[in-house]
């Protein structure tokens, strides 16, 4: 991982939207010890290195600040570990719904 940016490196920023203590009393407890982070993509405006305060352009074009914490980021998000239920529920819904003629073949009546 790259340790400082360029001007117009794709950078990730991090900005605190409220502290522990600016959170809402309705929020659950265990949420309202945390603060609410916000993490924002875009194209560093100067350079920086990892932690220092950074101004981004976002794509649409938004100038916001926060602390640099990755250049270049990539998209780790998945849809988790693959569920055997989740696979056949689907066809078994579409039994229960209509009738097993319409579900097709692979659903046993």
């Amino acid at each position: 991982m790259r340790m400082d940016a360029k001007k117009g490196d794709w950078v990730q920023v991090r900005q605190v939207v409220l502290t522990p203590e600016e959170r809402a009393a309705q929020v659950p407890e265990d949420t309202r010890q945390v603060p609410l982070v916000l993490w924002i993509k875009g194209r560093a405006l100067k350079a920086g290195r990892i932690g220092e305060p950074m101004r981004v352009r976002t794509v649409p074009g938004r100038i916001v600040s926060g602390i640099l914490e990755e250049v270049c980021p990539g998209y780790s998000h998945d849809f988790g570990e693959f569920v055997e239920a989740l696979a056949t529920i689907g066809p078994q819904v579409r039994a229960l719904a209509w009738s097993a003629e319409v579900a097709g073949p692979e659903v046993e009546p």
